[in-house]
């Protein structure tokens, strides 16, 4: 216990990938006796985990650092990730940082903050780093969670690293070639946590179809060919699936290659998966993919999304577009437009194309102004709240099983909180009073009456005084739309 009655606050930036590697270090610091407090408060130890998938997080990165040694200048500020991979030599001058770790030394937290305080009681304050070349290939480097700040669902990385070289990306050079982490290791995590109540676990990485690749040592463009790019993802998923105490499988973003007949099939198979699938597009405009060096076409990509919806008709197809790519005309921009408007997406991250020194396209001609990207970003965003708006709506009036997370008030009204397997969230009032849900504290818990609609292995019986547990399974039939999600209730005999 080397930091028991330590304040400790952490701020992560980014990808799902980051939230795991934040959530892990943390944990692995709070074991130590440390104890957390919000971000914005007084801390004795702050921990920034970094993004730099664009210039905006660059900038947020150097603000949240910033922000904590404003907070306490006494403070031990800890800058981790990809920024501070990105920006080593740059930010060994900063003297609002004492402690430096790249993406390849995140499991050393523990040991760089003793070493750091035992140097500062010697009156030796500078900045201790651990910056290790990004690994080129090597052993995947084991983190470790169990009990997640969130007591329904848990990130668990699986994969770092990506050798595709999209001509946009920093990632690569920050994070190195493909490392998987064994099959045994991620089981062993994924039941832990099961044992500690979460339901529902994300698969993530950092090039998530890749996974295994490197056991065969494969590339992911051969291993399309032979169609075995998906097999030890598949496999990993299959078992997880036979953990009883998981309920759900979420995965994230998958290449659209990836996706086959074969591939879906099996997996729909695998009751616990949830037909939720972000595919990255970038561009649905045939002269930018090749720009970008995305490895795929559009028609390619629209057959994985029917392939998708051939197996689950109600799946959620969520994405990532770039607007304003070096060259991207005014007639490319419409026929990316008329793409997405044909796949018809859930939802959608729409980025302004953000210039990343070192990178292809970088060094392109034809940068698109600011101005154009603002207005073309704006007309996707308008697009995809419709198309949202559309997806939701063939929801109401039927009934969904929801992941309940948390109580949240509403304009004085309590309701529970949480996601479908659709990741649509659901508002379901805490309280009912005839046809009118009232309620005016936040109470634990609430009474629904006894159905056996939907019930089934994984979805919550309610204990005998018919009460709602967070972080538990719970039938919700739909009642209407609401901004950005939709009202349900428990059901009802």
């Amino acid at each position: 216990m080397e930091l028991k009655g330590l304040r400790f606050a952490m701020h992560n930036l980014g990808c799902k990938v980051n939230s795991y590697e934040a959530e892990a270090m943390s944990e692995a610091i709070l074991k130590e006796g440390a104890t957390l407090v919000p971000f914005h408060e007084e801390a004795d130890i702050y921990l920034i985990n970094t993004c730099s998938v664009t210039n905006i997080a660059d900038r947020k990165s150097r603000q949240m650092i910033h922000q904590a040694k404003e907070r306490n200048p006494d403070a031990l500020v800890i800058a981790t990730g990809c920024y501070v991979e990105g920006k080593k030599e740059e930010l060994k001058e900063d003297k609002g940082i004492d402690i430096l770790i790249g993406n390849s030394g995140k499991g050393k937290i523990v040991e760089l903050i003793i070493s750091y305080r035992k140097a500062m009681l010697e009156n030796d304050r500078r900045i201790e780093e651990y910056l290790p070349p990004v690994k080129e290939e090597g052993e995947y480097e084991n983190l470790f969670l169990s009990k997640p700040l969130d007591r329904s669902r848990a990130f668990v990385k699986i994969q770092d690293g990506c050798n595709q070289f999209c001509s946009y990306c920093i990632i690569p050079y920050v994070r190195g070639r493909i490392r998987s982490r064994k099959i045994e290791d991620c089981l062993t995590e994924i039941e832990r946590l099961g044992q500690e109540g979460i339901s529902e676990i994300v698969l993530t990485g950092i090039h998530l179809s890749s996974y295994g690749l490197d056991f065969q040592n494969l590339s992911y463009e051969y291993a399309n060919k032979i169609a075995e790019s998906g097999e030890a993802l598949l496999s990993l998923i299959e078992r997880v699936g036979e953990i009883p105490s998981i309920k759900r499988i979420r995965l994230g973003s998958l290449e659209p290659r990836v996706i086959t007949e074969s591939f879906i099939s099996r997996l729909k198979a695998v009751e616990e998966i949830c037909p939720h699938f972000h595919l990255s597009l970038q561009s649905g405009a045939a002269k930018t993919l090749k720009e970008m060096n995305r490895h795929y076409t559009k028609e390619e990509f629209k057959e994985a999304v029917d392939c998708i919806r051939r197996a689950f008709p109600l799946a959620a197809i969520t994405t990532d577009v770039i607007v304003g790519f070096p060259g991207e005309t005014e007639a490319d921009f419409q026929e990316s437009k008329n793409f997405i408007s044909e796949v018809g997406f859930y939802d959608m991250h729409i980025f302004k194309y953000s210039r990343r020194k070192g990178t292809r396209a970088d060094e392109m001609k034809e940068q698109i102004t600011e101005k154009v990207k603002k207005e073309r970003s704006k007309i996707l965003l308008d697009l995809a709240l419709t198309d949202s708006e559309k997806f939701r709506e063939q929801f109401i009036g039927k009934t969904t099983e929801v992941l309940i997370e948390e109580i949240r008030e509403l304009e004085g009204k309590s309701y529970y909180t949480g996601f479908n397997k659709e990741y649509i969230r659901f508002y379901i009032p805490a309280q009912k009073n005839n046809s009118i849900y009232e309620s005016t504290s936040l109470p634990e818990t609430a009474s629904i009456t006894e159905n056996s609609f939907l019930r089934k292995e994984g979805v919550r019986e309610k204990d005998k005084q018919g009460r709602v547990e967070i972080g538990q399974i719970y039938p919700v039939l739909t009642i209407k739309a609401m901004e950005e999600s939709l009202l349900g209730e428990f059901l009802s005999e």
